[in-house]
């Protein structure tokens, strides 16, 4: 008999305190900031016994998505140079953009979905996300959805 184990995704802010002070000091951990469980429990303020408890079951979402393909929603203010300068960002990271969906800009922001192929990229999902809604004509960014 094997055992099953079922997985959802939970907004982060859902999540209970324990889990949150998981998930920062497994990041103490992986960054390299801490080098053992001790100091990375101690400096986000969590037992140890609670850190065990959840470690092995929660894991930021962006190293769990394996699929190459996503698909982005994405608010872009209408200026001249907006999409180009977006497109130039996706290029940048050697991720592939397979579609492009806009539409026509009204009141003066363009609606938009890109899909993207990840395999090639040399950073993880949630870097170019972050990466994406840093530039100045990104109003809003959403995954809306991955494949394979």
């Amino acid at each position: 008999m094997t055992s099953r184990k079922d997985f959802y995704l939970v907004r982060a802010d859902m999540l209970t305190e324990a889990m949150e002070k998981t998930l920062q000091a497994k990041e103490l951990l992986h960054s390299g900031k801490v080098t053992k469980i001790n100091e990375a429990v101690h400096k986000v303020g969590m037992s140890r016994s609670a850190f065990y408890k959840y470690k092995d079951g929660i894991f930021p979402f962006h190293t769990m998505v394996r699929e190459k393909i996503v698909t982005l929603s994405i608010i872009l203010v209408d200026r001249s140079g907006s999409l180009s300068q977006l497109l130039g960002k996706v290029a940048e990271t050697g991720a592939n953009v397979l579609t492009i969906n806009q539409t026509i800009p009204l009141q003066g922001r363009a609606q938009m979905t890109i899909t993207i192929d990840t395999a090639p990229m040399q950073l993880e999902l949630g870097d170019l996300i972050d990466w994406i809604e840093q530039l100045e004509a990104v109003e809003k960014i959403e995954l809306v959805g991955t494949g394979s």
